[in-house]
């Protein structure tokens, strides 16, 4: 009986050690979507600290793809709920070479063409060897702790609640103001 509790014992306490590793097994730190390091579009570092409280929706853009039409409707969705939701557009030049521009041309497009005023970042990769961390996290389930997804075209939609905890994924063809993305904000 003591052997069997000893045993017993002795596998909690592994078990502990594992979650509580530091290290998963692709050798990712496990971090918060806090510490996740983000740059603007002008060079300024974004601090996601900032956004705790309120959910966080994160979008790879792009301003020659057939969604582009969306920020126009992340824009809405963004002075709708702007009290609940931080929208941060994140341009991405991976899927068919539909963001070429620089920054300021990016900028100047989102502005001019779309009255942007949400977050937008610096050009990322958001799959392949030059992943960024961010999109490490949103598509790891050792990262995220809810589930492992890829990012397949632009306008793909991540949400992250109030504290950081990553809620789910919606593809392209969900536009921004339906109603299975903006139920969370009601």
């Amino acid at each position: 009986m003591k052997m069997i509790k000893l045993i017993m014992t002795l596998s909690l306490v592994m078990t502990l050690f594992v979650l509580c590793s530091q290290e998963n097994k692709n050798n990712l730190p496990m971090k918060s979507i806090y510490d996740i390091e983000l740059t603007s579009l002008s060079g300024e570092n974004i601090d996601l600290h900032e956004f705790k409280g309120k959910k966080i929706l994160f979008v790879n853009v792009a301003s020659e793809c057939g969604f582009t039409p969306q920020y126009a409707d992340l824009e809405e969705l963004y002075e709708n709920y702007k009290d609940k939701v931080v929208v941060i557009g994140l341009p991405c030049n991976q899927f068919g070479g539909q963001e070429p521009g620089s920054a300021e041309e990016i900028q100047s497009f989102c502005t001019k063409n779309y009255g942007v005023e949400f977050l937008i970042t610096e050009k990322i990769d958001v799959k392949g060897a030059e992943q960024h961390p961010l999109y490490q996290w949103l598509t790891k389930k050792e990262l995220n702790g809810v589930e492992n997804s890829s990012v397949k075209w632009n306008f793909q939609k991540y949400l992250v609640d109030e504290n950081g905890k990553y809620i789910d994924v919606f593809y392209s063809i969900t536009n921004p103001l339906n109603d299975k993305i903006t139920s969370y904000f009601q």
